[in-house]
């Protein structure tokens, strides 16, 4: 067990020394040339998972959104997307501020959105509107509980926006998380999606880095993109190393770091003061409340991490704890004991604490 337990996010986790292994090892060349042998053969591989025709290397999950969100719109665009969607809330304004697109919060279920939320949503061709050009998804889930996409319904959705000449972006931040508990393949969830953006730095244990897949045109315009945001890239097979390894090894270990999300969500839930709906997790987020006639979700964030365990409040009742690579089975139950012990002491008497930085 762990002597600090880090549950504020998968962002949390470390390259394991096998990892860390392969980027010493990693052959590299200059990116920006396209001479980069590691990022070349990632860039193939995702493809390959895909189903698709190209993708870029990128550094953070919010630039590669971005460069979808610019790829598929000009100044004075709308998207369309769920009203809890991380590219409209999470990514500091940047469809408007990098790309003077305005984003259009559609009240979905657990950020999940379906055909009838977005019908009637266009905007009429009309020189006093933007235009509405793009449908923004998020699989899995953040603040929607993190929550997987059915398959058919991401079908839907897909006929539905190209049949209105609008184009479809996959914010996959945990995509492979969605695959892993949604049943099907990478490739059979994107084949209706225009772009989709990957992140490595999560679940899958990377240090750093994304990715943006689509077709030769939008991947050819997303580079320039790229190259506008400051994230033009160089020797960078060695952070692409990462990403190569964690495809071959981290994939199907995902399924523990949800069953230690479910393990700690079932515990907790017999925790008086807390509310959590065990039931409703399907991957490893885990958002819970704390009864206000208790104290707030800042205090309890407050004695936790005086025990060690890290989880951080969202809201004022409300708190996110997220199991990753670096979470065992046992620091799920230590976790959820601390909560306990936490809640028998009283939250009156930790100091007040606001609502903890927001984790991706």
């Amino acid at each position: 067990m762990s002597s600090r337990i880090d549950l504020r996010s998968d962002t949390a986790t470390k390259p394991t020394a096998a990892m860390r292994r392969a980027m010493a090892e990693a052959e590299v060349g200059d990116d920006m040339l396209a001479e980069d042998p590691t990022v070349n053969r990632l860039e193939q591989r995702i493809c390959e998972l895909l189903g698709k025709e190209a993708a870029v290397f990128a550094c953070s999950g919010t630039q590669s959104n971005q460069m979808g969100v610019r790829v598929h719109c000009q100044p004075g665009d709308e998207l369309l997307i769920d009203h809890t969607g991380h590219v409209a809330n999470y990514e500091q304004g940047a469809p408007a501020a990098l790309s003077g697109v305005t984003c259009r919060l559609l009240p979905g279920r657990n950020g999940l959105l379906d055909v009838p939320d977005l019908e009637g949503k266009i905007r009429a061709d009309n020189q006093h509107f933007c235009r509405t050009r793009l449908v923004c998804l998020e699989n899995t889930t953040n603040v929607g509980g993190g929550r997987v996409y059915p398959l058919a319904q991401v079908e839907r959705i897909c006929d539905w926006a190209h049949a209105q000449g609008l184009k479809v972006h996959l914010d996959g931040a945990r995509m492979f998380n969605a695959v892993v508990a949604g049943g099907y393949s990478a490739r059979e969830l994107c084949a209706g999606i225009d772009t989709i953006s990957i992140c490595f730095s999560k679940g899958l244990g990377c240090p750093m880095g994304s990715i943006l897949v689509g077709t030769h045109e939008d991947i050819a315009r997303a580079r320039r993109v790229r190259k506008l945001f400051g994230g033009a890239l160089r020797q960078a097979g060695i952070v692409a190393a990462a990403a190569l390894y964690a495809l071959d090894h981290h994939i199907d270990r995902l399924r523990d770091d949800h069953d230690n999300a479910q393990l700690f969500a079932t515990r907790i839930e017999q925790i008086s003061g807390i509310r959590v709906d065990a039931s409703a997790v399907e991957t490893n987020l885990v958002f819970f409340d704390v009864d206000p006639d208790c104290g707030q979700a800042g205090h309890l964030s407050t004695k936790l991490a005086q025990k060690g365990v890290y989880i951080n409040a969202t809201g004022p009742q409300r708190l996110r704890a997220c199991t990753h690579l670096d979470i065992s089975r046992e620091d799920a139950l230590r976790a959820a004991e601390a909560i306990s012990e936490s809640m028998h002491e009283g939250l009156r008497s930790a100091a007040t604490a606001a609502a903890g930085p927001y984790s991706r």
